[in-house]
């Protein structure tokens, strides 16, 4: 899972719409923690979760091609 597009989506779309951290967390229905960590992109969050986070702007994590690093391309 591409955490840090996702955290990057999270965080600029939450500020976006005037939300807290805190604020965010209560209105999804997360932690605070969880909306940090996955903020900061942490790699071991819980899909579930994430889902739930993207659902306050219509999206969820989908099944998509893996995208190869520069230095990884033939």
């Amino acid at each position: 899972m591409r955490t840090d597009k996702i955290a990057t989506f999270i965080r600029e779309n939450r500020k976006a719409a005037g939300l807290t951290q805190e604020e965010f967390a209560i209105r999804s229905g997360l932690g605070l923690r969880f909306v940090h960590d996955l903020e900061q992109g942490k790699e071991t969050v819980r899909l579930d979760k994430v889902n739930q986070a993207l659902a306050m702007f219509g999206m969820e994590a989908v099944p998509g091609r893996i995208e190869k690093k520069m230095e990884e391309q033939p």
